[in-house]
């Protein structure tokens, strides 16, 4: 069986789409928005020394591409969805690739402004982040909107939303545990107590099931310093 695999930039076409026509989102933003060119060195500096405090660019609002605007609700969605962060560039371990600080400076030549707080979608893997595969390259345009200048890299496993479901929140882990726990307790042989297991005896095992994975469950998440998506999503750090 073939599975395609999953594109981030699509992911958040749709999320945005649910809320909002495109046209509706280009009423929201154009109230926001204002009116030199870089060389790449300078771009790259900036991106490296960003400190994320930048609130917003100053945009010339009819040369935006109203398809490329997303707010940081649907940003946070796909993150949360996709155990995905969204950082500062200054985190961003890898080099840009050359088409994206092309993007740059087309975009700074075009609206006459030279971009800052930048950010970035990625997986964790892809940052330098503090203790305690489809990166996507945003400005911020102002009232927590963002515009995307670039997307590189592969797109994400097919199979990724489902094997981070658990991480998503609790209530989706503790569900994986139970679940767990009774398919396990049912592929048991039913001698292996007692010649003829009841339905209590069952239950009893089952229960004994849910604190056995539980545990491992807890025990691993603590020595690995792991968090559930929506508590990393913006955390620059490796255990948050």
């Amino acid at each position: 069986m073939n599975w395609s695999k999953t594109n981030v930039e699509e992911q958040l076409i749709k999320a945005r789409n649910k809320k909002n026509s495109e046209e509706d989102l280009l009423h929201q933003v154009k109230q926001i928005l204002q009116q030199d060119e870089r060389n790449e060195e300078e771009i790259l500096r900036k991106i490296e020394e960003n400190d994320g405090q930048a609130i917003s660019n100053n945009f010339n609002f009819d040369l935006l591409e109203n398809d490329k605007i997303y707010h940081i609700d649907q940003i946070k969605d796909i993150c949360i969805t996709y155990r995905l962060r969204f950082l500062n560039s200054h985190y961003f371990k890898a080099e840009l690739p050359y088409e994206a600080i092309q993007q740059i400076k087309q975009l700074q030549k075009k609206h006459q402004n030279t971009l800052s707080g930048l950010k970035i979608i990625a997986p964790s893997k892809s940052f330098r982040l503090e203790n305690a595969d489809d990166p996507l390259l945003f400005a911020p345009i102002g009232n927590d909107y963002y515009y995307l200048i670039h997307k590189w890299g592969n797109d994400l496993h097919p199979l990724r939303k489902l094997y981070v479901w658990p991480f998503k929140n609790l209530e989706n882990l503790i569900l994986l545990i139970i679940v767990l726990s009774i398919v396990i307790t049912a592929i048991l042989p039913d001698d292996l107590f007692s010649k003829n297991q009841t339905t209590a005896e069952f239950i009893m095992i089952a229960f004994f099931m849910v604190k056995w994975i539980g545990g491992m469950v807890i025990f691993y998440g603590f020595k690995k310093g792991k968090n559930f998506n929506g508590a990393i999503w913006d955390s620059k750090f490796y255990n948050a």
